[in-house]
């Protein structure tokens, strides 16, 4: 009989007290090791377009629901988002001044992936054929001990340089573990309909400025168009081209409250040819016109 624990997994106000004296600001602060940033926001925000990258999400206080096609993924304290695309969606967080916003996010390095998968060799061969490429997890002991450990190294600008990538590749190792393991795995087999869709994925946001046809993507997949349409679907939730126009609305969106460039110096560089319709487009997605979207996201940050 294995001996047990000399440690109990801490609860999650300890994620809580690691957290907080790191947050720098609302949104994303930066931190000594480039794959990791801390989420934090003191106001709730109403249900809004964005984009993750292939990223785990994990929360320590504060909640988030996630609109994905039909789909809605709950995700609040003691869970974790495992996003394995980057999927244009829509996300609504509930926080206060009194009860902010915290997590951590972890971007997936395709290379560490790799590696760990290769060293923990096959699991569960009856994996879905098409994995979810976005869903919540509840998070066990053995991943708030990874977290933990992450967290605590942060502390420590010596034991993070030391120790920091240790701590990254324990929180990556125990998601290949959870719930969520099939469908990270999935990115690195290269098999089937999924993997197909996921170079197609690499390649528009490599070049979604450029023009395209979904005939050109469908050849790139090495499928029909009916069939790559198909399976485009069935992983992102919409059509090609609608994926590669909120794509392109969303990086627009960064750009205007991020830079300086006028509303048709944006247009052009995310791909539109037209002002207008790219204004039409912006104010139908986010629900205000590109101008004052950049005032009122601007506002926000001084405040």
């Amino acid at each position: 009989m294995p001996a047990p624990s000399s440690m109990e997994a801490p609860p999650l106000e300890a994620l809580v007290a690691l957290i907080a004296p790191l947050i720098k600001h609302d949104g994303y602060t930066a931190t000594s090791l480039p794959s990791v940033a801390l989420m934090s926001l003191h106001r709730p925000v109403a249900r809004t377009p964005l984009m993750y990258e292939p990223s785990l999400h994990i929360v320590a206080q504060g909640y988030k629901v996630g609109y994905l096609g039909s789909r809605e993924i709950h995700y609040g304290p003691g869970q974790y988002l495992v996003q394995t695309l980057p999927l244009p969606f829509e996300c609504e967080t509930h926080a206060s001044l009194s009860s902010p916003l915290l997590g951590v996010s972890v971007r997936l390095d395709p290379a560490l992936l790799g590696e760990l998968v290769a060293a923990m060799g096959e699991r569960d061969t009856l994996e879905k054929p098409s994995p979810e490429p976005m869903a919540s997890v509840s998070m066990n002991d053995g991943m708030q001990g990874a977290v933990v450990r992450l967290l605590r190294a942060l502390q420590d600008s010596g034991e993070s340089a030391a120790m920091g990538p240790l701590r990254v590749r324990d929180v990556v190792f125990e998601a290949l573990r959870g719930e969520q393991g099939a469908a990270l795995r999935a990115l690195v087999h290269h098999q089937g309909h999924y993997s197909q869709i996921v170079r197609v994925l690499s390649s528009l946001h490599a070049r979604y400025a450029e023009d395209v046809s979904v005939e050109a993507l469908a050849r790139q997949a090495s499928m029909s168009p009916s069939a790559f349409h198909q399976h485009f679907k069935q992983v992102t939730h919409v059509s090609p081209l609608q994926y590669l126009k909120r794509l392109r609305l969303i990086k627009a969106q960064q750009l205007l409250v991020q830079e300086t460039r006028n509303v048709g110096q944006v247009a052009e560089t995310v791909g539109y040819r037209s002002v207008s319709q790219f204004s039409r487009d912006y104010k139908r997605y986010f629900g205000t016109p590109p101008l004052k979207h950049r005032k009122a996201e601007q506002a926000l940050q001084v405040s």
